[in-house]
């Protein structure tokens, strides 16, 4: 595994020999959980162990516990990463999203920035809103109208939420240089993320 981008890695150092008690019991608490392991990000976090438990707790509702199921969540999840380039985040959730039944046409869509068609009302909700939030810092009416219809009050707060969260993720991939990890590699565009999604 080599950072992203084949730049040197930021990360604090990662020894769980040397934890202080409050990293290893939130340590603990992330590896005992649905996770079941503590990789990438969440290690960058454990340097300050009090943002790892609150972040980690933000993280499991996004992903587990939202009222979006999983192919609308991972749908989001791959916006995001895409928008950021974020490998680990691309190489951890591209095999996640097609396991939990994101056609693979559409993750191929998202991985070279363009514009994806979904062949249903709630995803396609999803991908816009996602989209428009990202790329444009904002969600038109016409696309909140349309992702309200779908997915309702919660679903559209839970939607902002699981975008919000991984945007911290990928902010910390980004800024600590996190190896990209053993999935499939996120390609490398020619555009900027305003440029993004728009064909």
């Amino acid at each position: 595994m080599t950072p992203a981008g084949g730049r040197p890695g930021r990360a604090p150092p990662y020894d769980p020999d040397a934890f202080t008690d409050e990293q290893r019991r939130v340590h603990h608490l992330i590896a005992s959980g649905p996770r079941g392991d503590v990789v990438g990000p969440l290690r960058v976090w454990l340097t300050s162990p009090g943002l790892a438990e609150t972040a980690q707790a933000l993280g499991q509702y996004a992903r587990y516990d939202s009222a979006l199921p999983p192919h609308l969540s991972e749908l989001a999840i791959l916006v995001t990463a895409r928008i950021w380039s974020s490998g680990f985040e691309w190489a951890t959730h591209a095999p996640i999203a097609l396991a939990s039944g994101v056609p693979e046409d559409v993750v191929e869509a998202i991985a070279h920035g363009r514009a994806a068609i979904l062949g249903d009302d709630e995803g396609q909700a999803v991908f816009d809103c996602s989209v428009e939030l990202h790329r444009d810092r904002a969600i038109s009416d016409a696309a909140y109208g349309r992702g309200l219809a779908a997915l309702g009050d919660r679903g559209m707060v839970d939607l902002v939420g699981i975008c919000g969260y991984y945007t911290l993720i990928s902010m910390t991939i980004n800024a600590f240089n996190v190896p990209d990890g053993d999935g499939p590699s996120l390609p490398v565009l020619d555009m900027t993320p305003q440029e993004m999604f728009r064909t």
